[in-house]
């Protein structure tokens, strides 16, 4: 029986900012990058926008890592806010792990979370993916 993979877009499609996907597969979800974006001038009262996390908060237990592809507001934005909900190790090249670090310090409750530098050429296994 072949098992199958979804590629679950959380956030960033048809629109510039709120960079976010999960994969799952096989019990095992690794989510690509959690950004924000920031309201239009349309939007009063709005500080951020950020992507619908529902799906990854219902399966905590199966997340194996956050992977970082760059240090981009709109794609490492909305760490913190997803780290006060799911507590997994975050994984991204040095200046992206600088970068988040430095934004972690500013929320002392999740200013704990495991940060794992990734060097180009690189390869981690996380879970089955």
């Amino acid at each position: 029986m072949s098992k199958e993979i979804k590629i679950i877009p959380l956030g960033g499609l048809g629109e510039i900012g709120k960079n976010m996907l999960c994969i799952d597969y096989d019990k095992d979800i690794v989510v690509v990058d959690a950004g924000l974006m920031f309201p239009k001038d349309n939007m009063p009262g709005v500080d951020l926008l950020l992507p619908n996390t529902n799906y990854l908060e219902e399966n905590k237990a199966r997340i194996k890592g956050i992977l970082i592809t760059h240090g981009h507001e709109d794609h490492i934005g909305g760490l913190p806010y997803l780290l006060r909900k799911i507590n997994a190790p975050v994984y991204g090249p040095p200046l992206a792990c600088d970068l988040i670090k430095t934004k972690l310090n500013e929320h002392p409750s999740i200013s704990t979370s495991v940060i794992k530098e990734i060097k180009a050429g690189e390869r981690i296994k996380l879970g089955k993916l």
